[in-house]
């Protein structure tokens, strides 16, 4: 069995910057990555600095070798089980059948985006189907853009994506809106179209329209839609971490779970972390896990010197 100081399940942004902060710590490190990141199908990634616009393969491909540098082990592969093995020690099944000691867990293994269910939508997203005007809104600038009603949220989300552009419609089943939310749309020029959608239009792979159910087309370039976030938490559900109300693990500020021995960073506990955000968590997460791994030695050399001196 291999032993490791500490294993990064996912190796985003989040999960190589603790493995690059941890083995430049001098300590083992194993990422074991299933090679399916969300942003996979963004053509480039913004709000990096120094790396703005770089396409998000060539930032992970970057950060392995980057990793890999300081001796950290890569392993393509998915996790399958997580189980205790001792106090805040685990064992760790992959995929392939192999197994893995390791005295810590930082899980990085981020969310899924649920689009709604409608035709067209899936097939252009991440290209001229966005969630983020942050990260996609200057690409989209000046553009005929539409925003999808399907949250509660998504009125004040319109009024964001509407700082990219002065062409913005805002497209809602009938009798969703309040006179109050009416009233905010139509001082900022955001056209209301009450409705229900029946797919998303594309000419030549890009979008051209959305196309409702009774008939009417409503030509655009970028539609944005506020996806449902789900954590990919199957591996904390298993080890018993605690979760908040809507389904999220609870974490301390630097990513601890409630299970001793056990962090997460990115998307898996922060839906809204952005990929430098997610860096910046790994990293945090990192620092907190070598002084915990410290802090352990120091207990153990204790214990060791205190017997030698009693012997």
């Amino acid at each position: 069995m291999n032993d490791f100081d500490v294993v990064v399940v996912g190796g985003g942004a989040a999960g190589l910057s603790a493995a690059l902060v941890l083995s430049r710590a001098r300590r083992k490190v194993l990422v074991i990555d299933s090679g399916t990141p969300r942003n996979a199908p963004a053509a480039h990634m913004h709000g990096f600095l120094s790396r703005d616009g770089l396409p998000p393969s060539e930032l992970l491909a970057i950060g392995r070798d980057e990793v890999k540098g300081y001796g950290a082990t890569i392993i393509d592969d998915a996790v399958t089980q997580v189980v205790p093995n001792g106090e805040s020690h685990f064992r760790v099944l992959l995929g392939d059948g192999q197994r893995i000691s390791t005295r810590r867990l930082l899980v990085a293994t981020g969310l899924r985006d649920e689009l709604p269910d409608i035709p067209g939508l899936r097939e252009l997203w991440a290209r001229d189907v966005l969630h983020c005007p942050y990260c996609h809104g200057w690409e989209v600038r000046d553009q005929h853009l539409a925003v999808l009603g399907t949250s509660p949220e998504a009125v004040r989300y319109a009024q964001i994506v509407r700082q990219w552009s002065d062409d913005v419609v805002y497209i809602t089943e009938p009798g969703t809106l309040t006179a109050a939310e009416t009233s905010q749309l139509a001082a900022r020029s955001i056209g209301i179209v009450e409705g229900t959608v029946k797919q998303v239009l594309a000419d030549d792979d890009r979008l051209s329209g959305i196309e409702m159910v009774d008939g009417r087309v409503i030509p655009r370039q970028a539609v944005f839609v506020p996806p449902r976030f789900v954590p990919n938490n199957d591996l904390l559900l298993g080890l018993g971490c605690d979760l908040d109300e809507h389904g999220w693990v609870t974490i301390d500020s630097t990513g601890r779970t409630s299970v001793p021995g056990v962090w997460v960073a990115g998307n898996l506990a922060n839906p809204r972390a952005q990929v430098i955000t997610a860096a910046g968590e790994g990293t945090a997460a990192a620092i907190a896990l070598n002084a915990d791994l410290v802090e352990e030695e120091v207990r153990t050399a204790v214990h060791h010197f205190d017997q030698d001196t009693a012997s």
